[in-house]
């Protein structure tokens, strides 16, 4: 190989290069600077820029050699002397960073853009993070941060966005009566938690708490991780969706020097399992191998190479020789349940029935004064976390350890166990740093196969996904279609609604009961309709495998259900804010399904506040002018999704908490941080209740043999879970503390507090014993004990969490686009526990809501099975400069069991954002969209203005 030498961040490095090595493989690889993250290697993602030259560059789309005689710099030379660049500090600080995964890219862009413009204008900002994706912030901190670090740099001084907030009290709550007598019950007062005013740490905005180490490239993700003698792994995918293996010689590929094992249906265990499985005992369909001598998708598993390295095992792959048996294949789930279908699994298309019911529905849908109908569809759309799936198994000693971006590993380790044949002792799990999930990494999708490699080959294997392979082989939002159907009285008064979805589940059961059951339950917490029946669906197709996504089965059903809504209000001539402020629950009101309380729920409150901060009566009384070239229209949409999976799956976790001897802190936890800073917000919590700084809590997370058992982090339960738990064992800690104490100053306990790092008498504050000398004395005192704690919190309740969204939309009606020109999301929270990361979970739902109603969707050729736009390019993500203003607003009225009267955010944020485009675009066309996306072409078709 040719010797070049390169300038890295200052230093000369002489290396070794094949002609056709990227530049980012020898920062990586080579140089061993891990900073650089690898999104695509396509130049679509931005996450693995460098400077070169001053200028911002895709190191994967510059060739090595190229850069010879140019001065590189990647992230990891932004900072010297261990003091933050001031963009990296800025980024921090404006809460701009969430996993993390693309933070070096955009940091390495705004020291571009402001090495050449150092007081650029926002559309600016936004136009030179074009070539940058993040799925996790939605841009608005980002660019808040580029702004931060530019008028710094130019010597301002702009106040920090860590600024503590004034505590927010929670508001008195009157319960009301649901509605007619006999249809709903009054309940008595709800328990609400006390004020916040006193509040130190819950309410303060706070970065997640390894952002300096994502800021400055230090986080080590899985597709950082080397160990000695590593393998590489590459799969082996199905071209054809439907087919039986005839044949396949591995022959060629086993004899290629550097191939260390190749696995296929052969020699691979034929033990069926089901990649969503939650814990022992769910009782799942199991219709997956890890390979199967049959293949179902174009993205199936057919066999596996582990190699030296990555090109040898690219080789290998290709030396493979299948023959396929094609079979008839279905793409449509109507299609499929038709007679003669061709049947994907025995026994039928049709995955399951799984049906909700409250009242007599088809005796009230009878007696309505008024009854409509609709057909909506929503698309197939991928994750498009920018951190490829990846995963490193290594097998030694007997003992197999994995090391997974993944989001459930206890389940994933159960499914090691079983599929593998070995002990539960003998299997390990560790959750390194994810860079984004969605739902995307809650399936067991690459630890099996790479599991299996590393215990045919002994040695560590790493196998990480190309883009490609990520948007073909792994999981998708269902598609679905949806009849629905609504009688009302004349009023407006909604009285009965029967909801059907057919679901598309793609080849494999995996979440074919969790998704729909899930939708299913939220249909019946959001309006007063107390005859509702909702079946679902869900069917197998020959299509790329549905899955968990961010919402969990809520966009679909909000989707459809709230263009469904808008329909009706126009055709009753109601304003669509009127017409929902007649129908949504309020606090107290009951589920009829199950006859219980909603508890706290403030959908009505997040209407009221969205609309007035919208402006909505103002912008409805404007004029139309359905003669122009661009139209203005506005949309609202309502949501909600829940907290946990109380009531369906068992939903508990354990947190340990231990003092150390100088009074800090180590925090234990099963559950999973994706990047959401669920860490943080556990951290918060423990420190609320000890009278601790943040910095002074250590947090030890995701590892199955060092911390407890946790069901996985999905289901928006990690706060109102995670958080109870860590408050619960925080609150034994102290006990203990106060107790230590109490002998130490020979006082009474009752007459004691704690903060500040000390134990102090509450009437005389000097009198005091810090934190460190109780634990010294508890450790040689005549108890001889350590100050611990290890406490289970078991879900006892499942509130929803409320949104009510606005959209104002331009459509151009000679090019079908669609800018939005302002977005308002009122969101009913409970109490935000760290507003910096509850804004940033919003303001990213709604990008990605944004992607759902107006461009996003993962198209399958319905001649070939094949996925068409596999590639970041081609799959529309909405990009900086396409966001609109966003004004978030946190509805803070509490909730009874939350922790501080907090409950979830991350997937409530997204699930009403496509309806309230969607019903913006309407409005602005005088037209009905029924199928999503609403891209430019479906609009320019439904104004006849396609040839």
């Amino acid at each position: 190989m040719p010797e070049i030498t390169l300038d890295v961040n200052g230093a000369s490095y002489r290396v070794d290069v094949k002609p056709n090595w990227t530049l980012l493989r020898v920062i990586r690889d080579v140089l061993k600077l891990k900073g650089t993250k690898c999104g695509c290697v396509t130049g679509d993602c931005g996450a693995c820029k460098v400077l070169l030259d001053g200028a911002a560059v895709n190191s994967c789309s510059v060739l090595a050699r190229n850069a010879v005689g140019k001065k590189i710099t990647t992230i990891e030379g932004l900072s010297q002397g261990g003091e933050l660049h001031p963009i990296q500090q800025a980024f921090v600080e404006a809460g701009a960073i969430q996993c993390g995964f693309c933070t070096p890219g955009m940091i390495i862009t705004a020291k571009a853009l402001l090495d050449r413009h150092p007081d650029p204008t926002e559309a600016e900002i936004r136009a030179a993070l074009d070539n940058n994706l993040c799925r996790c912030t939605g841009y608005v901190k980002i660019v808040a941060a580029i702004q931060l670090a530019a008028a710094r740099l130019r010597g301002e001084n702009p106040p920090s966005p860590l600024v503590p907030r004034e505590g927010v009290q929670d508001a008195t709550v009157t319960v009301q009566p649901g509605g007619t007598a006999g249809e709903w019950q009054q309940v008595g007062s709800l328990r609400l938690p006390d004020g916040g005013a006193d509040l130190r740490q819950v309410g303060r905005p706070t970065p997640v708490i390894d952002a300096v180490a994502k800021a400055t490239g230090r986080l080590v993700y899985v597709g950082d991780m080397e160990l000695p003698h590593m393998l590489h792994g590459k799969i082996l995918f199905s071209p054809v969706p439907h087919a039986r293996i005839k044949s396949i010689d591995t022959g060629a590929a086993e004899a290629l020097p550097g191939v260390r094992a190749v696995v296929t249906y052969k020699n691979s265990p034929r033990v069926p399992y089901n990649s969503a499985l939650r814990y022992a005992g769910h009782n799942i369909p199991r219709n997956e191998y890890i390979f199967d001598a049959k293949v179902r998708f174009v993205g199936d598993r057919v066999a596996a190479v582990a190699a030296d390295d990555e090109e040898t095992a690219a080789r290998a792959l290709k030396l493979i020789k299948v023959e396929y048996e094609e079979l008839p294949a279905v793409f449509d789930p109507e299609a499929a349940l038709q007679p003669g279908a061709p049947e994907i699994h025995a026994g039928g298309n049709l995955a399951a029935t799984v049906k909700a019911e409250a009242g007599d529905v088809d005796g009230a849908m009878a007696a309505a004064d008024l009854v409509f109908t609709d057909r909506i569809t929503t698309p197939r759309v991928s994750h498009a976390a920018i951190e490829p799936h990846t995963s490193l198994a290594d097998y030694n000693n007997g003992k197999l350890t994995v090391w997974t971006s993944n989001q459930n590993i206890f389940a994933t380790r159960l499914i090691l166990s079983e599929v593998l044949g070995l002990p539960l002792n003998k299997v390990r799990v560790i959750k390194p740093p994810v860079g984004g999930a969605f739902g995307g990494k809650l399936e067991a999708v690459l630890e099996p196969v790479v599991a299996l490699l590393a215990l045919k080959t002994g040695r560590p294997v790493r196998m990480e996904l190309s883009r490609r392979e990520v948007m073909i082989s792994t999981r998708t939002r269902y598609a679905a279609v949806f009849y629905l159907k609504t009688g009302l009285k004349k009023d407006g008064t909604m009285v009965a609604q029967e909801i059907k979805a057919v679901m598309d589940k793609g080849a494999y059961a995996t979440s074919v009961l969790n998704v729909p059951s899930a939708m299913n339950d939220k249909a019946f917490k959001l309006y007063r309709v107390p005859n509702l029946r909702i079946t679902s669906l869900p069917v197998y197709t020959n299509n790329p495998i549905g899955g968990a996504m961010r919402g969990y089965g809520s966009p679909q059903l909000m989707a459809a259900r709230e263009i469904h809504l808008d329909h009706i209000a126009r055709a009753l001539g109601r304003d669509p804010v009127d017409f929902r402020r007649q129908n949504l629950v309020r606090p107290g009101d009951i589920n009829p399904r199950f006859n219980k309380t909603l508890g706290n729920c403030r959908p009505l409150d997040c209407l009221e506040e969205g609309a007035a901060r919208f402006g909505w009566e103002e912008k409805r009384r404007r004029p139309k002018d359905y003669a122009a070239r661009y139209r203005l229209g506005i949309g609202v949409a309502s949501g909600i999704h829940g907290t946990g999976v109380y009531g369906v799956h068992v939903d508990m976790t354990t947190v340990a908490l231990k003092m150390n001897e100088d009074g800090s802190c180590t925090l234990l936890t099963g559950n999973q941080d994706l990047g959401q800073g669920s860490s943080t917000v556990l951290s918060m919590i423990a420190a609320e209740v000890l009278g601790l700084e943040l910095d002074q809590i250590e947090v030890v997370e995701a590892d199955t043999e060092l911390t407890s058992w946790d069901v996985g982090t999905y289901a928006s339960r990690v706060t109102w879970v995670g958080g109870n738990a860590a408050k619960k064992a925080a609150e034994k800690v102290k006990e203990q503390l106060l107790e230590e104490g109490a002998r130490l100053l020979e006082e009474p306990a009752g007459g004691l507090d704690i903060g500040g790092g000390y134990v102090y008498v509450k009437d005389n504050p000097a009198k005091r014993v810090s934190l460190g000398e109780i634990v010294i004395a508890a450790q040689q005192g005549p108890n001889q004990r350590e100050i611990k704690a290890y406490e289970s919190y078991h879900s006892v309740f499942g509130p929803g969490s409320y949104t009510a969204d606005f959209a104002e939309v331009e459509v151009d009606t000679e090019t079908g686009k669609v800018r939005v020109l302002k977005f308002v999301a009122a969101h009913d929270v409970g109490r935000a526990i760290n507003p910096l990361l509850v804004e940033g979970q919003i303001e990213g739902g709604i990008q990605m809501g944004l992607g759902y109603g107006l461009s996003e969707e993962l198209v399958v050729d319905p001649a070939t099975g094949r996925v068409v736009n596999p590639s970041l390019k081609k799959y529309r993500l909405f990009k900086a400069a396409d966001m609109p203003p966003i004004e978030v607003i946190l509805v803070e009225k509490g909730e009874e069991y939350g922790p501080f009267g907090a409950k979830s955010i991350g997937e409530a944020a997204t699930v009403a954002v496509a309806p309230a485009v969607v019903n913006a675009v309407a409005d602005a066309l005088g037209l009905e969209f029924n199928d999503l996306p609403v891209t430019p072409e479906k609009i320019l078709a439904a104004l006849g203005k396609l040839p």
